[in-house]
């Protein structure tokens, strides 16, 4: 059985290609409205993406900056309250000692009244 012309693998190929080509060049000559619409809408997106990418990202910073301050105040105050409780605790110290010392002179003052 004879094949009819142009029905063989390398035909078919040229054909193809051919035909590809012609679709290339159609959107290299003049490109679709509604393709030139779907990219301007993209890059839109793309654009809005960025944006919101780069907010998130100013805000996380923002986050992180105002974390670090407050864990420098929050171990500033931890600090000033160790330091207070130290001084109220020498100070109650010093405080019974004198009181000690007190008593002491009370009853050596009343073991010499009751001698003379």
């Amino acid at each position: 059985m004879k094949q009819p012309m142009g029905s063989g693998l390398e035909d078919r190929r040229k054909a193809a290609s051919e035909a590809k080509l012609e679709l290339l060049n159609k959107f290299k000559a003049a490109p679709d409205p509604e393709m030139l619409e779907k990219r301007a809408e993209r890059a839109a997106v793309a654009a809005a993406r960025e944006a919101r990418r780069a907010e998130n990202l100013r805000l996380k910073k923002e986050k992180a900056e105002r974390e670090k301050i407050e864990a420098a105040e929050r171990a500033k105050a931890e600090e000033e309250a160790r330091a207070a409780a130290l001084r109220l605790e020498a100070d109650k110290a010093v405080a019974d000692e004198a009181e000690r010392k007190a008593e002491r002179d009370r009853r050596y003052a009343a073991r010499k009244a009751r001698k003379r």
